[in-house]
């Protein structure tokens, strides 16, 4: 390396394509607790995140697999799923007295309706106090399932108003 230069190489984690440090810098900055939501293609997790100067402290994980527990035997990848997974998250957080947070996407990109935005509408039904934008949640029809053709739609509709009863109380 010429005398005089210096040669930056970029964090770690930018250069994977796993941190956005200036979104992360501006979630950080805010102080509050974080609603991550990250997805697969089999799964949603939903987290409560907080901000520690040694590491992030995760304070609660809930996925999409959760919901076998209640009784969900359909496909734990979809919008109904993802609904169902941030409404159990809040009901959660509230048994941990978490009642406010704010929406960490990652380097997800926010297209109106999708999954991330599923589970925060369920979150925001759950409970927890989340700033949002209602024109970006996917319409009633795709969260409850009515969207998915038969004869697995009738299914994952039929189950879903059960979880979402089990999770409401």
């Amino acid at each position: 390396m010429a005398r005089g230069r210096t040669h930056i190489v970029p964090h770690r984690r930018r250069r994977e394509g796993k941190t956005d440090y200036r979104r992360r810098l501006a979630l950080v900055k805010s102080k509050k607790l974080r609603f991550v939501v990250r997805k697969t293609n089999q799964s949603v997790i939903c987290q409560i995140v907080e901000y520690d100067h040694t590491g992030d402290k995760t304070l609660l994980t809930v996925t999409s697999f959760d919901l076998k527990a209640l009784g969900w035997t359909g496909p734990t990848g979809n919008i109904p799923a993802a609904y169902l997974t941030g409404m159990l998250c809040a009901k959660k957080a509230a048994e941990k007295k978490v009642r406010e947070a704010i929406l960490d996407i990652g380097l997800f990109r926010a297209t109106k309706g999708n999954r991330l935005f599923a589970a925060l509408k369920g979150a925001v039904d759950g409970g927890l106090s989340i700033p949002h934008s209602k024109e970006a949640f996917p319409s009633e029809e795709r969260i409850a399932g009515r969207h998915i053709p038969e004869p697995a739609g009738a299914k994952v509709q039929k189950e879903f108003d059960e979880v979402r009863k089990k999770i409401g109380k």
